[in-house]
């Protein structure tokens, strides 16, 4: 249930006006009044044919009439009006189930408190299954202004709990800074111009896009303007930045002037500022595998970097995360850039997935809690690489930064989730579900090659005893898991490249935890597809490890194989 209060107006009578007439597309039917602040009944034109808009729109202002003609100021913004929707699938209501809402929402916003009887006049009116206009004058009985401060705040939680009592359709109650509701002249400039998207939402998809691209507040103005972007900027006598404001082509007023709206007024954290404090960030620290291989693709350069944004947030839920709260959301907000860069260069046939996804984590983006984006300048140049690189989805590559990527969703869920932040953690999960449906479906063609030349049932059958011993509490799931064969035949080729299976399964195992994964070995393999890919362990090396009583060997059939010569083995006498 949403209660969306609007800015206020000034003529009673316009709004009675639509609340009885036939709407815009002829959708308001039998309009009629379901409560009011008179106990005893207000005349209703949707009942009575003798009550006109015009009598009810008197009894409505008469204390505004009243204030105005005793002060000098006159009061010209006192229509209060506030829609109340329940969710598409909720139950209909009955007439005395909504105006009871409504007195409660009145209550709640200060507009009629409860036994108060010098309190605001208002009605609420009904023309729809699924919604009230709640329409109040507001000035009280003597004259003085009710308090409105965070009404629409005060409507909201009291929603939350009517949700709660009626079995309504729970809405994770917000933190104010999520986008703003598109207005109904929004939404009607739309559909009369043929747009899918308000102007609002076009842009912020256009901003959003630019930000991977841009190491600059100006490299990001330049890369809008040459897409096709109406940008307007304002700078100070130094030249510097002071504000921007975009605009969509072809949205233009009445005289034909271009419509601008300001950063800030598209959504909370696109404000000069606030992208001046994530571009400006500073340069990335060097990933955590790049002293071992440097990366050959984009793609494998960016799950390296999402090893650093899981180190921040797992085990949040325990308390564990080495994490503070501004280095978390720094993490999560170049997450989403990251995202929205893999829309951008993926596969054609999983961009509308991946922008999707992009679309819904934008809303997990940001919170309440200030970012430190300095920390999260390594995920933030990741993003810049894929979307600069110019390489291509590279397929193994691409699926296993995929895998990591709904891995990072559903860190950030449970992060949120443990921070309070009911919507972002929302958005998050919807998040994972549209980047798990794109890896399904770009992985399904290599699993199936996999699982078909998985290996001997010898080799598959000392896997199996690698899998008890590296995660014994998960083991019967990964074994009996579909994709278990082609997990098997990863290990296979990990061997064969001097990579213990064992110690890839514990590797694995511990960056991922395993007991909400539906398909535990799917889990595993895009993470050991990653890790195996560095160079294998030093023979030497190796040879030590194996004769340390602490080691713990597996099957011989999967022991790596250490050629050493007689004069670099340790154990042969050195000759004189």
């Amino acid at each position: 249930m949403i209660p969306s209060v609007k800015k206020p107006g000034g003529n009673t009578r316009g709004l009675l006006a639509y609340l009885y007439g036939p709407g815009r597309h002829d959708e308001h039917l039998d309009p009629r009044i379901v409560a009011s602040f008179s106990p005893r009944g207000l005349p209703d034109p949707g009942r009575d044919q003798d009550a006109t808009l015009t009598q009810l729109g008197r009894i409505l202002d008469a204390p505004v009439k009243l204030r105005n003609e005793g002060f000098g100021k006159k009061v010209t913004d006192h229509v209060w009006h506030c829609p109340v929707r329940t969710a598409p699938g909720d139950q209909h209501l009955s007439d005395a189930e909504w105006g009871e809402i409504a007195r409660r929402i009145v209550h709640a916003a200060g507009i009629a408190p409860d036994r108060d009887p010098l309190a605001c006049r208002w009605i609420a009116v009904r023309h729809a299954d699924d919604h009230i206009h709640i329409l109040a004058t507001t000035v009280r009985e003597d004259g003085r202004r009710p308090k409105l401060h965070n009404c629409g705040m005060r409507a909201q939680a009291e929603a939350r709990l009517i949700e709660t009592e009626l079995g309504l359709h729970q809405i994770a109650p917000g933190d104010r800074t999520g986008d703003r509701r598109p207005t109904q002249a929004e939404m009607h400039k739309a559909d009369r111009l043929g747009w899918e998207q308000t102007s609002r939402a076009w842009l912020q998809e256009r901003i959003r896009a630019a930000i991977p691209h841009a190491a600059s507040a100006e490299e990001l103005l330049a890369y809008l303007e040459a897409d096709g972007v109406e940008v307007k900027v304002r700078r100070y006598p130094s030249g510097d930045l002071l504000g921007y404001s975009v605009g969509r082509p072809g949205d233009v007023k009445a005289n034909g002037e271009q419509v601008y709206i300001s950063g800030s007024k598209i959504a909370p954290d696109l404000s000069l500022p606030k992208l001046q404090a994530r571009l400006d960030a500073g340069q990335p620290e060097e990933y955590p595998t790049a002293r071992r291989n440097r990366p050959s693709t984009s793609w494998q350069r960016a799950t390296d970097a999402l090893d650093i944004l899981h180190d921040h947030l797992a085990d949040v839920g325990s308390g564990g995360s080495r994490s503070t709260g501004q280095e978390a959301q720094a993490q999560i907000t170049a997450l989403g850039e990251l995202i929205d860069a893999t829309a951008q260069a993926g596969p054609a046939e999983l961009r509308d997935q991946l922008r999707t996804a992009s679309r819904e984590f934008a809303r997990a983006q940001r919170s309440r809690i200030r970012a430190d984006h300095h920390t999260a300048a390594g995920l933030r140049q990741a993003a810049r690489d894929i979307v600069h690189a110019g390489d291509g989805p590279d397929g193994s590559a691409f699926a296993v930064l995929l895998t990591a990527l709904v891995w990072s969703a559903i860190l950030a869920s449970r992060w949120h989730q443990a921070q309070g932040h009911q919507q972002q953690a929302e958005a998050a999960r919807t998040t994972a579900t549209h980047l798990q449906a794109a890896y399904d479906q770009t992985a399904a063609e290599e699993f199936a090659a996999l699982a078909h030349r998985q290996p001997t049932l010898e080799v598959n059958h000392a896997l199996a005893g690698a899998v008890r011993s590296a995660a014994p509490d998960h083991a019967d799931r990964i074994l009996t898991d579909p994709n278990w064969p082609a997990l098997a035949t990863v290990l296979a080729d990990a061997h064969a490249a001097g990579h213990h299976p064992r110690t890839l399964l514990t590797e694995a195992a511990a960056r991922r935890e395993l007991d909400s994964a539906r398909m535990p070995a799917k889990v595993l393999l895009g993470r050991i597809q990653h890790t195996s890919r560095n160079p294998a362990p030093n023979p030497r090396a190796e040879a030590a490890r194996l004769r340390s009583p602490a080691a713990v060997s597996l099957p011989h059939t999967l022991q790596p194989t250490v050629t050493t010569s007689p004069a670099a083995d340790p154990r042969q006498p050195r000759k004189r």
